[in-house]
């Protein structure tokens, strides 16, 4: 990184239970189902600048249910799909690992190794990003990163079996809810910008 270069900030995205229904190792156009909100949520979120970076857990590929070539293609169609809505992810990372079969990694979350290899790659500013998931090991990756976390539980869903919340971290029920979570202090300034301004006529 160049020194006193500018760092961008981005929210790193959880892929299955975020951006489209978990129904188990998804690999092919055919299964992925888009949840609702999401391409608007994008949008939003990279109309203020942010760099979407998704990062996620990938174990169908130790355990020879795929192989990146298809992960590949698959990206290349979500990133179709979102781009005509000028909602399109930056980048896309995967831990391809299960620790029972390929051995421990530094990239499988909880461990913050996708972020921070994003973070070098892209010249990301972990302190004013955010990490989105579903689950309590994405946040988890987030914080250890050293970045603001919000956890994903819609109503009715059972993570019963899922660790504990990490204290600071917010619980949303849905990613266009996370958005505005992140989005409302921007949007609180200009709110009071206005009005500033209308004083002053």
């Amino acid at each position: 990184m160049v020194e006193g270069k500018v760092l961008r900030r981005a929210v790193f995205l959880d892929r299955d239970g975020t951006l489209n229904k978990d129904v188990g190792y998804v690999h092919r156009k055919e299964d992925w189902q888009w949840l609702p909100g999401v391409a608007e949520a994008l949008k939003r979120l990279r109309a203020v600048g942010y760099v979407l970076v998704v990062v996620s857990n990938q174990s169908g590929i130790a355990r020879g249910m795929y192989d990146r070539e298809a992960l590949r293609l698959l990206e290349e169609w979500v990133n179709e799909e979102l781009a005509a809505k000028n909602a399109a992810i930056d980048a896309w990372y995967y831990c391809p690992h299960l620790p029972e079969i390929t051995g421990p990694c530094e990239c499988r979350k909880p461990e913050p190794g996708l972020l921070l290899q994003a973070a070098r790659d892209l010249e990301l500013d972990l302190a004013n990003s955010w990490m989105i998931g579903d689950r309590v090991r994405d946040v988890k990756a987030g914080l250890a990163a050293g970045c603001q976390s919000i956890l994903l539980h819609p109503e009715g869903s059972d993570n019963s079996d899922d660790d504990d919340v990490p204290d600071g971290v917010a619980v949303v029920p849905h990613l266009p809810a996370a958005t505005v979570r992140i989005l409302a202090p921007r949007m609180r300034q200009l709110r009071a910008a206005r009005m500033l301004e209308k004083m002053k006529e």
